[in-house]
């Protein structure tokens, strides 16, 4: 059986590249980054723009590293391209234009409530696409690190639940967790390509699915302003939003599945308390230490083999 004949998931590698619980904590971090850059460029920068900046700027920064791979990868991605269409029109083009819609509409917090619900819906695709069963750990683990999420959103205050008012913009959130869920199931039918050509195509292919998307806002007259927040989202975004992020989460959900992957999402809120605990130099209370031992015991509880 040759490299390109393997599955992806008989794919090895050592360092980072085989340690799957680094790479999808690290995934986590870069995007609880992209969750406050969404909230700060809300209304000054074009949603439907910097979701097509993002993924042609991240073409072109892969291309010159990728030309090798593609010629190798060639033969599969003719073969498999119906997959990595599909992918890439649900995991990149929709679901990144559905976040930053989502995030022009509703709250920081809303937003968290809304993403905690990923695990869940991760699970729930597996086992609707594939018949696939949670283990007593996994759901433990989840159960677990959503209390985590909750306590921090709550500040171990029920009162402050109570009072959450949703908007359209969490309804574009929630569904966009569901499409999530259903690509990180999904994410199984990726040919067995080296990761570098499957970024790169999963980033053209979004990137031409944008393109009439990004023409009908500029023509309303909502255009991008040569500012230093402009230039600045959409270096975060592409760099570690795009192209960091997308590698170390694929890697992540082929090494160890998207059940066990999903609860790394909880991590998302932790590093956006710290960040702006640290960015703005909010005091880290007791709340917050609570839901991240809550957090990080569930994702321990989830990662263990069943």
């Amino acid at each position: 059986m040759t490299a390109m004949e393997r599955p992806a998931g008989a794919m090895t590698a050592r360092g980072l590249f085989g340690n799957a619980y680094l790479l999808l904590a690290l995934a986590g971090l870069c995007w609880s980054g992209n969750h406050l850059m969404g909230r700060a460029i809300a209304g000054h920068v074009p949603p439907l723009a910097i979701s097509t900046l993002r993924w042609l700027l991240a073409a072109a920064v892969l291309y010159p590293f990728v030309r090798g791979h593609l010629v190798r990868d060639w033969p599969l991605i003719r073969q498999r391209f119906g997959a990595i269409l599909f992918l890439s029109l649900l995991g990149g083009a929709l679901f990144g234009t559905l976040q930053f819609v989502g995030l022009q509409f509703t709250t920081a917090l809303n937003v968290s409530v809304m993403n905690s619900l990923a695990p869940v819906f991760m699970a729930a695709a597996g086992a609707i696409m594939f018949r696939e069963r949670l283990s007593g750990k996994q759901f433990a683990g989840i159960m677990i690190s959503l209390l985590g999420v909750l306590a921090i959103i709550s500040q171990l205050d029920p009162a402050i639940l109570s009072t959450l008012s949703f908007n359209i913009g969490d309804i574009v959130i929630l569904i966009n967790m569901a499409l999530w869920a259903i690509y990180s199931a999904a994410l199984r039918w990726r040919p067995p390509i080296h990761p570098l050509s499957f970024m790169f195509m999963f980033s053209v292919v979004s990137a031409i699915a944008m393109l009439p998307a990004f023409a009908w806002e500029y023509s309303t007259g909502f255009v991008l302003q040569p500012t230093l927040l402009t230039f600045s989202a959409i270096s975060y975004v592409t760099v570690f939003s795009t192209i960091t992020a997308f590698v170390f989460w694929t890697r992540g959900v082929e090494l160890i599945g998207q059940n066990r992957a999903g609860v790394f999402l909880h991590l998302v809120p932790v590093y956006s308390a710290l960040m702006t605990g640290a960015l703005l130099g909010e005091p880290l209370r007791f709340y917050h230490v609570a839901g991240f031992v809550l957090i990080l015991l569930g994702v321990w509880c989830a990662a263990r083999r069943a």
